[in-house]
């Protein structure tokens, strides 16, 4: 009977593991609340987690002002740019995609939170589904010139809230 040695296991050496936040691009974000936003809304959408949401969507460095607004300055702002004499939830005007993001996003409060109760979600998950989708509107991802880009942005979505533990926003 023939014994073998044992073989000795070396572990390797560990390897960092850097957080998340730190391969994100960089955001530099001013974050703008109108007269009419309820408190509520100003305690829950704090600037560090905006960026976070943001910054999950962009592919490079970005300068993105979020305003948060109430339904007469959300209507006002639609109808100037859009046309559609309505406040819509999400607006956004995106100015340059290279090399540097810079956009202003502008979020109507009031249809915010009533699309989320509508849809059954909460109104972090409204707010950070609404930020990514503006976040990938100001790099040029666009869902209403065809049916392939809008599959593209949805699944692309889907995926970033999906990263962020939150479930399918459609």
């Amino acid at each position: 009977m023939s014994l073998k040695k044992p073989v000795r296991v070396s572990h390797p050496t560990p390897v960092r593991v850097e957080p998340v936040e730190t391969l994100l691009p960089k955001l530099d974000l001013s974050l703008q609340f109108g007269a009419a936003v309820p408190d509520s809304h100003r305690k829950l959408l704090t600037k560090a987690r905006v960026s976070r949401w943001m910054r999950m969507a962009l592919l490079r460095k970005a300068e993105i002002t979020v305003r948060i607004v109430g339904t007469a300055e959300g209507r006002k702002l639609n109808r100037a740019y859009r046309h559609k004499d309505y406040a819509t939830n999400v607006l956004t005007f995106d100015y340059a995609i290279e090399p540097v993001v810079m956009a202003d996003l502008v979020l109507c409060a009031p249809v915010v939170a009533k699309e989320a109760k509508e849809q059954g979600k909460t109104l972090e998950e409204h707010y950070a589904h609404l930020l990514v989708h503006g976040t990938l509107h100001a790099q040029g991802y666009e869902h209403e010139t065809d049916e392939v880009d809008a599959l593209e942005m949805e699944a692309l979505e889907v995926l970033l809230m999906e990263g962020m533990g939150y479930g399918n926003p459609y």
